[in-house]
């Protein structure tokens, strides 16, 4: 490996030779008139401190030069240029007056010294540069012919880590990029072989055993296509980070990873407004109730980013509340958590807690969840969902808190569950306290988030590891997907925008197949579907419907100042609703055994409550406000 101290040498040798070849060009040969001889020893005595001086301030001997790119050559140019001017100064006006030779040095010898010049400072350490390369590319011990798809910045910067990193083992072999303008050509060295769609055709022209996703802003119908081509060719797919990813700061271009299920949902990133968000937390006191669970652990991260005085962590479960206290004590020291051990059915208690601290803006994320366990157990569902956000409401109002944002979800549209009419109800409960105090109470339905605990992806997972099967209830069921820190950025943007009882909906894209989910994971895992591990179908358990729905078939939709957030135009609750509701909540407080009773009097409030499968959605609507 050339070190600087050998460049130093080699500069002082060349340098000090170059007058004396560049008279011999100009004079085509070493039969020099009277004086020249002279005139080349007093230039090259007097010029090589200079020439070394110059260098070395433009960091030609503190480069490592192994790694050398364009900044590099810049520098290179920069020195050469300067000594060529400084030279010409020399060799025209210095010489003769100051050391009195008998002559200048020619005008053409000069310019052929600032050539050579350049080609001794700059092709040394480009030989290196590329010695180094070529040494790294020649290698054949356990190195991974690679595929770079995406031409762009991204996919250059991957080449150069590679190019540039001692440790790493892969030799990459082509570009792809649907730019017709970059095919063909050479990056780095590389050629873009041809477009994405010719991936099959370029594997196996090169033998490559390694595809590399350098385009942090792919969509997920792309990664997929790319992954399913890549798993039929037994070759290893990875990606960069995702846009939303590098946006926030938690991992660089470079940072190679292996596809995972979201990035097979990509959707354009969510965009907030940090501006109208900051004035719902920033300098506030904030609490979020279920402050332990998937939603509620994110919403908590994404509000200790923005500086509350005080977040208040609340949830029944301490184990919960011990470890999202314990990671934002770490990851965000300067923040200020309190936190609380309580159950939202707990009216005294949690009017307690909001009497004390008086929130500024309350998350309620505490809820039931799982549609089966929810048809075996009502009780918990009318006390959990509905009394709880009641108890909750009510100790909000009372505390005089100006925001409160309730978590639902889309399983309360047309509901087909109890959990589902637990949830519509809670929204009534937000709707009609919003409108009979005047207060920025809102609601904010969503779909399914990516990776809660007991979701379909974990369940999917642990039944890979077992060696399967993995079991989808039936080959047409769709859900909707976000992943859980998108979901939670438009919940903090919906909280900042609604006012009196409004219902937002999330734009969650397009339902996915659960089954194309399933398949997804199995490909993800280096598995075979049938071969190695089957799929089987279960069939639709209590309480579950085919297609999932955000908005009922008949509602109106307006726009808000936020692309991703949809505001339902609903009628406003009958107010004998709260009558109804009260019943409810006694009649659940009374035990199990009045469960069949209670279930009656849940599905009765909810007039389009449904007991089979409902059709694909209707599409709803659309209306300015």
């Amino acid at each position: 490996m050339m070190r600087n101290r050998n460049f130093f040498f080699i500069d002082a040798i060349g340098l000090v030779c170059t007058p004396f070849l560049v008279l011999a060009l100009r004079f085509e040969g070493w039969d020099w008139p009277d004086g020249n001889l002279a005139v080349a020893t007093a230039f090259a005595l007097i010029s090589l401190p200079i020439r070394l001086g110059i260098a070395y301030h433009f960091g030609l001997y503190r480069t490592l030069w192994r790694h050398a790119g364009i900044f590099e050559l810049g520098q290179v140019a920069q020195a050469g240029l300067l000594i060529g001017f400084v030279n010409l100064l020399i060799g025209r006006l210095a010489l003769q007056p100051v050391l009195g030779t008998p002559d200048r040095m020619p005008v053409s010898a000069l310019i052929l010294d600032g050539m050579f010049t350049l080609a001794i400072l700059g092709g040394t350490r480009f030989l290196a540069r590329l010695q180094q390369i070529r040494r790294r590319q020649a290698r054949t011990d356990a190195v991974i012919p690679t595929i770079v798809i995406g031409a762009g910045e991204a996919g250059q910067l991957v080449v150069r880590e590679v190019l540039n990193s001692p440790r790493t083992n892969r030799r990459i072999v082509a570009f792809l990029d649907d730019d017709p303008s970059k095919q063909g050509f050479l990056l780095n060295g590389v050629r873009v072989a041809g477009a994405v769609s010719d991936l099959r055709q370029v594997i196996d022209e090169t033998g490559a055993k390694d595809v590399i996703i350098a385009m942090p802003s792919a969509r997920g119908t792309l990664v997929r296509q790319i992954l399913e081509t890549a798993s039929r060719a037994v070759v290893t797919t990875r990606t960069v980070p995702s846009l939303a990813d590098l946006v926030s700061g938690k991992v660089g271009i470079t940072t190679l990873r292996p596809i995972e299920i979201q990035d097979l949902l990509r959707r354009d990133p969510v965009v907030t407004d940090p501006t109208s968000i900051g004035e719902l937390v920033t300098n506030r006191t904030v609490l979020v109730t279920g402050a332990g669970g998937s939603i509620g652990s994110e919403l908590c991260r994404q509000i200790a980013a923005l500086d509350p005085t005080l977040l208040v962590v609340l949830d029944h479960s301490e184990n919960q509340v011990f470890e999202i206290q314990g990671e934002l004590a770490r990851t965000l020291p300067r923040v200020s958590i309190l936190p609380v051990i309580a159950d939202v059915r707990n009216a005294p208690r949690i009017r307690e807690v909001f009497l004390r601290y008086r929130p500024f803006a309350v998350f309620h994320a505490a809820a039931h969840k799982h549609v089966p366990l929810m048809e075996e157990n009502v009780v918990e569902a009318v006390t959990n969902n509905i009394l709880g956000t009641r108890n909750v409401v009510d100790a909000a109002i009372d505390a005089e808190v100006t925001h409160f944002v309730l978590i639902s979800t889309d399983k309360a549209v047309r509901p087909t569950s109890i959990m589902g009419a637990s949830k519509r109800i809670a929204e009534m409960v937000v709707r009609r306290a919003a409108v009979r105090e005047g207060r920025h109470f809102v609601a904010v339905r969503f779909g399914n988030v990516l990776g809660s605990r007991g979701s379909v992806i974990p369940t999917f997972l642990s039944q890979i590891e077992r060696g399967g099967p993995i079991t989808v209830t039936h080959p047409e069921m769709r859900r909707y997907f976000m992943t859980i820190p998108e979901a939670v950025q438009l919940v903090l943007q919906a909280g900042s925008l609604g006012a009196n009882g409004e219902l937002f909906v999330l734009d969650m894209g397009e339902p996915v197949k659960i089954v194309d989910l399933a398949r997804d994971l199995v490909r993800l895992s280096g598995l075979e579907e049938g071969s190695d591990i089957e799929i089987r179908y279960t069939g639709l358990r209590p309480g579950e419907k085919l297609y999932e729905e955000v908005l009922f078939g008949d509602e109106e939709i307006g726009e808000t100042a936020h692309p991703k957030i949809i505001r339902v135009l609903a009628d406003e609750p009958d107010p004998g609703v709260d009558g109804r509701i009260n019943g409810l909540i006694q009649l659940a407080q009374t035990g199990s055994a009045a469960e069949g009773r209670l279930r009656e009097l849940l599905i009765g409030m909810i007039p389009d409550f449904i007991l089979e499968p409902v059709a694909p959605p209707m599409v709803p609507r659309r209306h300015s406000r």
